[in-house]
């Protein structure tokens, strides 16, 4: 067992005991991005988008990963609502980052 899918399987533990952990879940969807399973780690983030539209840490992943599969528009519509829910968070880290990644996807 590779120490990524170790880290899922203690992950997914973790959320049985924490159900509404959205960090838990935001975890596990990047190790399952790690394990090049993107289509599983898609589900994973858009189900975490759905619970908790406010977890700005999301986007810019989401974001990433459809732009690796070539699916830009998708990737600019996550983008943009990450940076709406940076700006209301006022977060200007995060929103600096979705901004300039916003960017580049669109080159």
């Amino acid at each position: 067992m590779t120490a990524t899918s170790q880290r899922l399987e203690y992950l997914k533990t973790l959320l049985a005991e924490d159900q509404d952990d959205s960090f838990v879940k935001y975890a596990i969807a990047k190790e399952y991005e790690k394990l090049d399973e993107l289509k599983i780690s898609i589900e994973k983030f858009e189900e975490l988008r759905k619970e908790d539209p406010d977890y700005v840490g999301l986007y810019y992943h989401l974001a990433h990963i459809y732009t690796e599969i070539d699916e830009t528009e998708k990737a600019l519509e996550v983008y943009d609502a990450g940076i709406y829910v940076a700006k209301a968070q006022n977060d200007l880290h995060a929103l600096s980052e979705l901004r300039n990644a916003r960017v580049n996807a669109e080159i």
